[in-house]
């Protein structure tokens, strides 16, 4: 008997260095590639904002569009359903007579709890079910502590990191792949999940498209013709143009290129170009992003929580609904914010200094439940990542992996160092 696989594609959209495709292509004669859209994403958060908003979700749908491009291209293709995840999963199973399904391994606490929901589906109806941890630069098994012993605070755990462990090298892509015949792709429209085209505006620091392919062009810009790669820790902190930062992260966010991959190429860079501390750091930046996705395995719904990782203490910050809107509509006290709050709504995107200024001066000044402030960047951003998102938050709110009670920001001075000629607010506020 022909045993087949199933392939359940998530926030991993890549062939390239994907140890769950592999593992499938090793231990099936054939595999089925398919992504759901889960309806749970597509609703309202009891924040009142919408799960997956606009400009993430058109991202998503073009990275779709290549995964089946670079599937067909190696005799296979993406199956693509709509609905819960634990009902349309096991109706593939049942429908091509698979006997395993493999995916990615989650971490947050919404995802890990479809992801059982899933399993115990497959479970009843005797399919196998196996989970690879594929979104990290360290594996958690080379880890050099385990998840309960992970130090919280992260310079803590990047020395020791760095100094104990070892990077495991990326998979190769894999060159064909044996599926049944594989129906067209078919995708809903962003108009069918609810949601609403969004015009490119001609101020983004980036036209953003979704898909491994797009990636990997990115990489190659910044590595390759610009060299942008040996200056990053100097201009990090820019918040005009594509190439101040890598802007990798809304392809790492769903998969489309994986942290070793990254790693593997600034490597190469640094034997051709040399190593400073700019090639360090985008590492660095990456190991940021592991720590996160560490700490919500070791903590799991105390990111979600208003005392965050803290000791337990009662939400003594309202909800004020007039802020919130001013807030979102970069209609504050402050024109820093205002320019950052509406670049953010207009393209979906916000710098990495102007996501901490606004952070801080809606836990600090606005003294809001930080909470909402997450939840709607979660719907907003193009690069939404549920564990950098909510690390990030409760870093900035005093409540995350940080010795401090409070990170506070002093605005004008900050408006000041990184926009002194206001360019960015001129650009932004006309």
């Amino acid at each position: 008997m022909i045993q087949t696989g199933i392939v359940w594609f998530k926030t991993d959209l890549r062939i390239a260095d994907n140890e769950t495709l592999i593992k499938a292509i090793a231990q099936c004669e054939k595999v089925i590639c398919v992504y759901c859209f889960d309806e749970a994403h597509y609703a309202d958060t009891s924040y009142g904002f919408k799960k997956t908003g606009n400009y993430k979700t058109q991202f998503l749908i073009e990275a779709l569009k290549d995964l089946d491009k670079s599937l067909r291209a190696i005799g296979s293709g993406l199956l693509v359903v709509k609905g819960k995840p634990e009902v349309e999963i096991p109706k593939i199973f049942k429908e091509y007579k698979a006997y395993k399904v493999f995916a990615k391994r989650e971490v947050a606490y919404e995802e890990k709890q479809t992801e059982k929901l899933v399993q115990q589906q497959l479970f009843q109806v005797r399919c196998e079910f196996e989970t690879f941890s594929t979104s990290t630069l360290y594996h958690a098994e080379d880890l050099p502590f385990s998840i309960t012993n992970i130090p919280d605070l992260f310079t803590n755990f990047r020395k020791q990191t760095e100094k104990e462990s070892t990077i495991r090298k990326p998979f190769e892509k894999p060159k064909t792949l044996v599926s049944p015949q594989m129906p067209l792709l078919e995708l809903p429209t962003v108009k069918e999940l609810g949601l609403k085209n969004v015009k490119k505006d001609s101020r983004a620091v980036l036209v953003y498209k979704g898909g491994e392919t797009e990636a990997l062009k990115r990489l190659h810009h910044y590595f390759s013709d610009s060299k942008s790669l040996s200056t990053y820790k100097e201009t990090r902190n820019g918040m005009i143009g594509a190439d101040y930062s890598s802007k990798f992260s809304a392809w790492l966010a769903i998969g489309c290129i994986s942290s070793r991959y990254i790693y593997e190429e600034i490597k190469k860079y640094e034997k051709k170009f040399g190593t400073n501390d700019s090639t360090y750091w985008l590492t660095f930046e990456l190991l940021w992003r592991d720590f996160f996705r560490f700490m919500f395995k070791k903590h799991q719904t105390k990111f979600f929580l208003y005392s965050g990782i803290k000791s337990e203490k009662a939400n003594s910050k309202s909800l004020n609904k007039k802020l919130l809107t001013q807030w979102i509509n970069g209609q504050t006290d402050s024109d820093f914010i205002n320019a950052n709050m509406i670049e953010l709504k207009l393209t979906g995107f916000m710098s990495n200094r102007g996501r901490q200024n606004v952070a801080s001066y809606f836990c600090n000044e606005l003294n809001m439940d930080w909470r909402y402030g997450a939840a709607y960047f979660e719907s907003q951003l193009i690069d939404y990542d549920v564990c950098s998102n909510w690390g990030n938050w409760a870093y900035l709110a005093g409540v995350g992996n940080d010795g401090r009670d409070q990170r506070y920001f002093n605005i004008a001075k900050q408006a000041n160092d990184y926009d002194k000629k206001m360019e960015f607010r001129e650009l932004w506020l006309k």
